[in-house]
């Protein structure tokens, strides 16, 4: 990732509360240049990412046909998982997406936007929308609704 979305996600991630951090786990893309088709290397990235999945926790993926929500609906997911005290993890797929059998064994999708958007920007965009939903959850003045 270019240096500018390693900062921009560490800056929201920082802003955390110790009760909702936001941890990233990187997993390596499938090299594009082994011949493979871009369903074998979802399958093998989808390997990969579930290694790195929180064991009991919510899997949630990013996905262009996900739930669409609001900023108030993702603050009041937020304060369910919080309250549940599970683990949630939210899954931005590589350059092909995500593995067709990974998103069925998710617990839900959702919609970050109806635009494509590039993997960094996803990251950042999320960062910054889960630190917005907490702001709304701590009326903190953020969030200005």
């Amino acid at each position: 990732m270019p240096g500018w979305v390693d900062e921009a996600f560490a800056d929201y991630a920082k802003r955390m509360p110790p009760d909702l951090p936001i941890e990233l786990r990187e997993v390596r893309p499938e090299p594009r240049t082994t011949g493979k088709t871009a369903a074998q290397m979802q399958a093998l990235e989808a390997r990969r990412i579930e290694a790195v999945l929180p064991a009991g926790g919510r899997w949630l993926a990013l996905d262009e046909r996900g739930r669409d929500l609001t900023t108030m609906d993702l603050s009041k997911q937020m304060r369910q998982w919080r309250d549940n005290g599970q683990d949630v993890a939210l899954l931005i797929g590589g350059p092909d997406g995500l593995d067709a059998d990974l998103k069925r064994r998710c617990h839900g999708m959702l919609r970050l936007s109806s635009l494509t958007l590039p993997h960094g920007m996803v990251r950042v965009l999320l960062a910054e929308q889960l630190y917005r939903g907490w702001s709304i959850l701590a009326n903190h003045p953020y969030h200005r609704a």
